[in-house]
């Protein structure tokens, strides 16, 4: 499982032209390599006159990145320095360009791929994404308001309640690093009565 980290709220573009060149740059979260792929294909179809399509995309430790054509190094580097700097991670951005006729030379296009990236990350809404784990708790019925109550007070998804013969369950997705208060807090409030499992991501009961 993942640990927190920092991505895109949603997807991003910012546009320059420099010395008649356009650069279109977009950014957008992803969740995997081959979803920054599928993006890049899609963005490549969707721009079908381009000159050059220069990305790089950062999933955890893999990353990748391509120059599309243009002089090695002065392109699909320059931008993934620019996601490495940020501290942002599952995220790709993707540079097009629609060539001028005039050249940039190297510098110029390391400065242009890589400006662009910058400009559309520091603009760009964040996310902080913090790792949650399927729970379920149970408690008798004396101990329902109680629950509803502690419920309340933490940070939680995808709640549903479950009446049985003898109580009440609710399957929820906890916050991983509010696991050993939550539990501590179930205690307390039934008296040693309620009970936290952990279950898998189908639902089941975990080892």
């Amino acid at each position: 499982m993942p640990q927190t980290y920092t991505t895109l709220r949603s997807s991003v573009e910012h546009a320059e032209t420099l010395k008649n060149s356009e650069f279109l740059t977009y950014a957008t979260p992803i969740e995997s390599p081959q979803a920054a792929l599928e993006w890049i294909k899609t963005l490549r179809s969707s721009h079908p006159e381009a000159t050059h399509v220069c990305w790089a995309y950062r999933v955890e430790q893999a990353y990748r990145f391509s120059d599309d054509g243009e002089p090695g190094g002065t392109a699909g580097m320059p931008i993934y320095k620019v996601i490495e700097g940020s501290g942002l991670d599952r995220v790709a951005v993707a540079v097009v360009r629609y060539y001028g006729g005039t050249q940039l030379g190297a510098g110029g296009l390391a400065r242009a791929y890589g400006g662009g990236a910058a400009e559309v990350l520091r603009t760009a809404p964040r996310l902080e994404v913090r790792p949650r784990v399927a729970v379920a708790l149970s408690v008798p019925f004396e101990f329902s308001s109680a629950l509803f109550y502690l419920l309340g007070s933490v940070s939680l998804e995808g709640r549903e309640d479950f009446y049985t013969e003898t109580g009440l369950t609710v399957q929820m997705w906890a916050l991983e690093q509010d696991l050993s208060t939550l539990e501590q807090s179930l205690r307390d409030t039934t008296r040693g009565r309620g009970e936290l499992k952990v279950l898998e991501e189908d639902g089941t009961e975990g080892v």
